[in-house]
């Protein structure tokens, strides 16, 4: 088979598999059911993806490209160092309110595999890493301390996880004013100083 068709597979592979996982966890997946839902043989599946454990960690490298991309998104909106901050945390409350929203994947597939699989752990913690290190660069541009960094995002982690829980985007909301004082208030001892 050519190559080009390898990757058309592989890619709607990943698309379903991405879409199962999410929606039903990891774990209540088996590779019978996204064989038969992608609509590949199972030996065609084992030669794209040599083990599950492989399939879930290309799946997490597309979730954190498009985590990314919507954070970068959501940076490029605002104006202002502080407005680039609270920007993600619109980003959050537009994402809860997703029909299909199921809280953050990473964090979902810590919960089930990150005991149990190094890798996948690994990966997860390089993510939520990233993910820090990107809003402390912000913080960095807008003047705050690195532990700033750390505090609002563990606000976006924990609006994610609530959201999740209550079903409701309410929780972006109550992060971005918790964001907000906080950015106002070390800016301002920052200033003082």
């Amino acid at each position: 088979m050519p190559a080009q068709a390898d990757e058309v597979i592989r890619e709607k592979v990943l698309t379903v598999a991405d879409r199962l996982y999410y929606r039903r966890g990891i774990q209540a997946v088996g590779m019978d059911a996204l064989r038969a839902e992608a609509g590949v043989s199972l030996k065609r599946l084992y030669q794209l993806f040599p083990s599950k454990e492989h399939l879930v960690e290309e799946v997490l490298h597309r979730r954190r490209q498009l985590w990314n991309g919507l954070v970068e998104a959501a940076v490029a909106t605002g104006g202002t160092p502080r407005d680039r901050l609270l920007a993600i945390y619109d980003m959050l409350a537009r994402w809860f309110d997703e029909d299909d929203f199921r809280g953050c994947v990473f964090i979902n597939t810590f919960g089930e595999l990150g005991a149990t699989t190094p890798r996948i752990a690994a990966l997860v913690r390089e993510h939520k890493a990233e993910f820090q290190a990107r809003v402390a660069q912000l913080v960095a541009e807008a003047g705050g301390p690195p532990s700033l960094a750390f505090q609002l995002a563990i606000l976006a982690e924990g609006a994610q996880t609530t959201a999740a829980i209550a079903g409701t985007s309410e929780a972006a909301g109550h992060a971005r004013d918790a964001a907000a004082t906080l950015i106002d208030s070390v800016l301002a001892a920052t200033a003082t100083d």
